[in-house]
């Protein structure tokens, strides 16, 4: 039982607002030695875990080739390239991109798309681009508005579109214990084809907030231009 003393120092790092990767690795070390581990082999316990979940850190590979990209100029020329598109508004092209991450995670390319890879760099400066070739220059508040619509767009359509993909892990993780336990046939090709009513159905509402976004938008800056206008006038 005292091993679980780990699960406390979590708790209590979580609690105080520390740092997460460092109470996870204090409770990951305090675990070992509590559970009678050298500390040879809690260091080789973390070697392992690091090297069969070495997939997670490929972000240490693609965050620097992110950064290369967007100091010579990426955002600039994926606002250059939404400013082609007058009728492409912030919500449209929000849904569109919904649409694409979706099809893309049913097909198993769940990472061509991505936080990292896509959204900031690419996305984010479209949308708002979008927004500014319609009114101008944006408040901070509305662009996190529409920072924080890119990065839902992404998660919706990830996570409802995968489940249409029949060789995911979840997929197979409940075919594997639904027959284990209840001794059925239960196939991935049917997890996978009852999938899609419920991607159709996330789609279409989170498609339909990114397309009410453009009347949010055009409601809270038109109203900030007007205060602004007002303090003016009253100014001189």
């Amino acid at each position: 039982m005292i091993v679980l003393l780990g699960v406390l120092v979590v708790v209590i790092g979580f609690a105080t607002k520390r740092n997460p990767l460092l109470v996870v690795g204090v409770a990951g070390i305090a675990t070992g030695f509590l559970g009678g581990l050298s500390p040879g082999k809690v260091l080789a316990a973390f070697g392992e875990g690091f090297a069969g979940s070495r997939a997670v850190t490929i972000f240490a590979i693609t965050l620097p080739v992110i950064g290369l990209l967007e100091r010579y100029g990426l955002q600039e020329q994926a606002r250059a390239l939404i400013a082609r598109f007058a009728r492409l508004t912030t919500g449209r092209f929000l849904a569109l991109y919904l649409g694409l991450r979706q099809i893309g995670a049913a097909v198993g390319l769940t990472n061509v798309f991505g936080h990292a890879q896509t959204v900031r760099p690419l996305a984010v400066p479209m949308a708002e681009g979008a927004a500014e070739r319609t009114y101008g220059q944006l408040p901070g508040r509305t662009r996190e508005k529409i920072r924080s619509f890119a990065a839902s767009a992404d998660n919706v359509g990830l996570f409802f579109g995968e489940d249409v993909f029949l060789a995911v892990g979840s997929i197979l993780l409940i075919t594997g214990f639904v027959n284990t336990t209840y001794g059925t046939h239960l196939e991935p090709l049917h997890l996978a084809l009852w999938a899609i009513p419920t991607a159709v159905c996330a789609f279409v509402v989170h498609g339909w907030r990114l397309l009410r976004l453009d009347r949010g938008l055009e409601r809270e800056l038109l109203t900030a231009n007007v205060r602004s206008d007002t303090a003016t006038e009253a100014a001189q």
